[in-house]
């Protein structure tokens, strides 16, 4: 009997009798719903529909109005997922409830192009055909409140609790504080099947850092996005609100989403990144690899940076990188080149903050790296010694979502690497986030010019 024989023979069984299936819209938030197990075997076969608004709405569900793809103009109708029996998982903080990710396909049944766990899927199909299995990690920092949603409305969401007061990094003392609520992080999580390698505070207040272990791409990216969401429910049942925002007070480091990257072969055997004759172990597949990730990712920085707030975490000294940078152990720079074994030798990438999409900020990263490898590039910018800050030699990145979602929208190179649907929708969905923030009156405007002007 196949796995997939097995997952269905148990779900049919399952005194439970429902079944959680959710996908993940642009900006990385989990959107699902619960369905009888009747409808859960069904769409097994035939998919299901699933209101194609995910795609046509901002973070606050506020309908945008300048997408193609979806809108008043189209009236919104369904569009078809397919369940992805492989996600197949127990929430074991909902009653061990079954649990599965679900994916987009378009009218012909083919991979609907603006989905991003679909993108991902893509791009990793273009490194097999190469022969290379891609696998990766993410780490988050995040920042925690003793806060419900019901009380951060009423403080008009303004002036949030800390759970811990100060600056403690890799503080047990801080740890033990909430030792019920960090320790269920750690092991409901695994249950969860995202297993978390390491768990610590991090400098700052109620802020925790979170590693979450190593899995072949596809695998990876899920275990990013149900981390944070696992993250918050499991927060709610101790009146915990998490934020994964990537830069919530100015006094404080922004919150990281760092990505782990190598290349094996495709019986993921041998990691390809190692060499023992060359320099620092770094084979040349890989600096092909890092290569082309100082050529791409500036013209894709929305997918790794796709927020306003994104830009205020990239500033200089603030533990994030702002120039086209890559160093050896260097934590200064925008890619960490790590060497080490044939096991451990991995590339990082420090741009994306926590408040990233996984699937996207995966997609680009993996994208821009096989586009070196494709051509063969050679790493000819030299690493960085000491402060990346102070290196731009080979160019800053931009300061704004504005400027960074200019450079993408005419970037010949993001339209190679994502297609070109992709990169029209997406494009206009950040367009759209820089038009709902340069409307918006803040407390900085209102503190500056109310009363001097």
């Amino acid at each position: 009997m196949s796995r997939e024989q097995r997952i269905i023979r148990e779900i049919k069984v399952d005194p439970i009798g429902k079944v959680k299936i959710a996908v993940v819209d642009i900006d990385g938030i989990l959107r699902g719903k619960v369905v009888h197990r009747d409808k859960f075997l069904s769409s097994v076969t035939n998919g299901f529909g699933f209101c194609n608004v995910v795609f046509g709405w901002d973070a606050a569900d506020v309908c945008y109005d300048n997408v193609r793809y979806t809108g008043w103009h189209t009236g919104y109708p369904d569009e078809t997922a397919r369940v992805d029996l492989d996600t197949f998982r127990r929430v074991p903080w909902d009653n061990n409830i079954p649990f599965f990710l679900a994916d987009f396909c378009d009218a012909s049944g083919k991979p609907l192009a603006i989905c991003p766990r679909q993108l991902l899927k893509a791009i990793r199909e273009e490194s097999r055909a190469l022969g290379l299995e891609p696998f990766f990690s993410q780490e988050f920092e995040w920042f925690n409140f003793r806060e419900t949603a019901e009380q951060w409305n009423r403080k008009g969401y303004q002036n949030p609790t800390p759970i811990t007061p100060g600056m403690f990094g890799y503080s047990l003392l801080r740890a033990n504080t909430h030792r019920t609520f960090f320790n269920e992080l750690f092991d409901l999580l695994g249950r969860f099947g995202v297993p978390v390698e390491g768990l610590h505070t991090e400098t700052g207040p109620g802020v925790y850092e979170a590693a979450i272990q190593y899995a072949d791409l596809l695998e990876a990216a899920d275990r990013a996005v149900l981390f944070k969401a696992g993250c918050k429910e499991i927060a709610q049942q101790h009146q915990i609100m998490p934020s994964f925002m990537a830069k919530w007070h100015e006094g404080y480091p922004g919150c990281s989403g760092h990505l782990h990257q190598s290349l094996w072969d495709i019986d993921q055997k041998r990691n390809l990144f190692f060499d023992a004759a060359q320099l620092n172990q770094m084979s040349e597949l890989m600096r092909s690899y890092l290569a082309g990730q100082l050529t791409c990712l500036p013209e894709l920085l929305p997918m790794v940076a796709p927020t306003i707030n994104s830009y205020k975490r990239l500033v200089e000294g603030a533990w994030a990188p702002t120039t086209v940078t890559w160093g050896i152990e260097n934590r200064t720079c925008a890619l960490r080149a790590i060497p080490g074994s044939e096991k451990s030798i991995r590339l990082e990438t420090r741009i994306p903050g926590a408040d990233v999409n996984p699937y996207l900020a995966m997609a680009a990263a993996l994208a821009s790296g096989l586009y070196g490898v494709k051509r063969k590039l050679k790493l000819e910018q030299p690493h960085t010694v000491g402060s990346g800050y102070a290196d731009k030699s080979h160019g800053v990145l931009p300061r704004t979502l504005a400027e960074a979602t200019a450079v993408m929208k005419r970037s010949a190179i993001a339209k190679e690497v994502l297609g070109t649907d992709f990169v029209a929708h997406f494009v206009e969905t950040r367009e759209w986030e820089c038009r709902q923030y340069q409307k918006a009156v803040t407390d900085w405007e209102l503190k500056r010019y109310f009363e001097i002007i």
